[in-house]
């Protein structure tokens, strides 16, 4: 219960810590647990987008939907995915794709990323009726978190404890976790009006293509691929369900 606590306290910006009092060995094992703060996140995403909705033209609501999830997480994901493209647009190797991440600072590679990414999942969504986008957006959150915990299970970690930006590294995440949290992260899809394996299957191609990639430049994976890993593989379900639509 006390790892489950961490996991939403270190993944999102709500009171969490107020519950109770989590010893920091638990936030070695948050990634376990991040599909089941895909079923809040997506479910706040979700119910704003389906709120919004009615008083915005749909375009705008999913914008805002977007954007009242950015403050339930802190941007975290953004930070990771901005980070991602930098240094591996940027870097040419393993030290400088490691040091530009490290980097607190946006460069170019982050800010088109970004904006590319958003552009996309806006289009995406927005071009589907508000009640398959709804079912969309609340599906795709806890799977494709659960995608990305694949790095943790595939990849070493390519750091340091010491240069870690949270300070902690991850622990590698048992098969029988791993298999219990995908169940948890499909509940969702039963809400989905579309075929269900394209759409399944769109996000763990998306984890294993970025895993070959890390693999290859980095050698393993650092928090921001973490976050930038579910934000890819999100938007590799948005444009699965946006064709099959």
């Amino acid at each position: 219960m006390k790892t489950l606590l961490a996991s939403f306290i270190f993944f999102t910006r709500l009171p969490f810590w107020r519950i109770a009092k989590v010893p920091p060995e638990a936030f070695r094992r948050v990634v376990e647990w991040w599909p089941l703060v895909g079923l809040l996140t997506g479910g706040i995403t979700a119910g704003s987008l389906w709120v919004l909705a009615h008083l915005f033209p749909l375009q705008v609501a999913v914008v805002c939907a977007f954007a009242i999830r950015v403050l339930a997480t802190g941007a975290l994901h953004e930070d990771g995915l901005a980070d991602f493209f930098d240094g591996f647009g940027g870097g040419t190797t393993r030290e400088r794709i490691l040091a530009i991440m490290k980097d607190s600072h946006i460069g170019t590679y982050g800010v088109v990323g970004l904006i590319f990414y958003y552009l996309l999942a806006v289009g995406c969504v927005s071009s589907m009726p508000l009640s398959i986008a709804c079912a969309v957006v609340f599906a795709a959150d806890p799977w494709s978190k659960w995608c990305a915990s694949l790095l943790v299970k595939f990849l070493p970690y390519c750091r340091k404890e010491n240069e870690a930006k949270s300070g902690v590294i991850y622990l590698r995440i048992p098969a029988w976790e791993l298999l219990l949290t995908a169940f948890i992260s499909l509940i969702p899809s039963v809400f989905l009006p579309l075929p269900w394996l394209p759409v399944w299957l769109a996000s763990p191609v998306c984890a294993l293509l970025l895993i070959l990639l890390m693999h290859r430049k980095i050698e393993g994976y650092t928090g921001d691929c973490c976050g930038a890993a579910f934000l890819l593989c999100e938007l590799s379900y948005f444009l699965t369900a946006t064709i099959l639509y």
